[in-house]
C-alpha cells in the first residue's frame, strides 16, 4: 500500500456498485499525489468532514431510487454539503446525476437513447475556460453506458460538453463542483466484463463495441489522463481540511 505524506490531499470516492470503482483513476491519482479513501455506498458520509474533495461513482439506478438503494439519502447530503462548502466534487454518470438531482436539476430514468461503449463528446464553448477541461480537445472519445439522463440543469449551472445522444454530457455547479456522464475512470477494458448475451438482446454487438473501443483507447486514456490531472490540480489548490 501506497504512504502519502500527512499534508497530502484526501479524497473520498463513494462506489456505488461493486463494477463501478475508481478505474485508472485510482493509481493515476496516487501518482499526483491525492490520498484516496474509497467507501462502499452503505459506508457514506453525510459530511466531507475530513476530506478535500469527494469522487461520485456510477451505478445502475437513479439518483432518488431511495427504496432500492437505502444510502441514497446520505450520499446526497454528503453532496449537498460538500457543495456548500466549496469542497471540490466530481460525479461520475450516477454521481453526476446526484450532483444535478442536488443542486436543483431533473434526471429521467430510460429517456433518450442509451449510450454504450466509445462514444462522441463535443465541448461547448464555456468548457474552453473551465479548469476540468483545459488542455482537452473540442471533441474527444469516452466509455459510455446509460439509458438515463439529465434533462434539465440545476439554475445557474453550466453546459460544458455534449454528444448527439445526450445533450448534457458534462457540467458544472458553481466553482468546485462538475458532473460527468461519461466514464473517463474507464478504460476499454471496462467491455470485457459486460454481458454480451444481454445487450445482445438489446440489438447490440458486444464483440464491434469492444473492437471500437480498443482501436480508440490510447487517445481516450490521454485525454482521460488530462482530465484527472486537471481534478488533481484543483484539489492541490484547495487549502487542505
Amino acid at each position: 500500500m501506497a504512504s502519502f505524506p500527512s499534508s497530502s490531499p484526501r479524497v473520498l470516492a463513494v462506489r456505488n456498485a461493486e463494477r463501478s470503482g475508481l478505474g485508472r483513476f485510482l493509481p493515476w491519482w496516487g501518482e499526483m499525489g491525492l490520498q484516496v479513501v474509497e467507501v462502499a455506498g452503505a459506508s457514506v458520509p453525510t459530511t466531507p468532514d475530513g476530506f478535500d474533495a469527494v469522487v461520485l461513482l456510477g451505478g445502475g439506478f437513479l439518483p432518488d431510487d431511495d427504496g432500492r438503494v437505502p444510502w441514497l439519502p446520505a450520499e446526497r447530503e454528503l453532496t449537498r454539503r460538500a457543495v456548500a462548502g466549496g469542497v471540490p466534487v466530481l460525479g461520475i454518470c450516477l454521481g453526476a446525476q446526484v450532483l444535478a438531482l442536488v443542486a436543483g436539476g431533473v434526471v429521467r430514468g430510460d429517456h433518450g437513447r442509451p449510450e454504450r461503449g466509445s462514444c462522441r463528446v463535443s465541448l461547448r464553448r464555456d468548457a474552453e475556460t473551465d479548469a476540468l477541461f483545459a488542455g482537452l480537445p473540442g471533441e474527444f472519445r469516452v466509455i459510455q453506458n446509460h439509458r438515463d439522463q439529465i434533462t434539465e440543469l440545476p439554475p445557474g449551472a453550466v453546459r460544458l460538453a455534449e454528444s448527439e445522444a445526450c445533450p448534457v454530457q458534462a457540467f458544472r455547479v458553481g466553482e468546485q463542483a462538475w458532473g460527468v456522464q461519461f466514464h473517463p475512470e474507464a478504460g476499454a477494458d471496462r467491455l470485457d466484463r459486460w454481458d454480451e448475451a444481454a445487450l445482445a438482446d438489446a440489438g447490440l454487438d458486444v464483440r464491434a463495441l469492444r473492437a471500437e473501443a480498443q482501436e480508440a483507447e490510447p487517445e481516450s486514456a490521454r485525454n482521460a489522463r488530462r482530465l484527472a490531472a486537471n481534478f488533481a490540480e484543483l484539489v492541490r489548490a484547495r487549502e487542505p481540511s
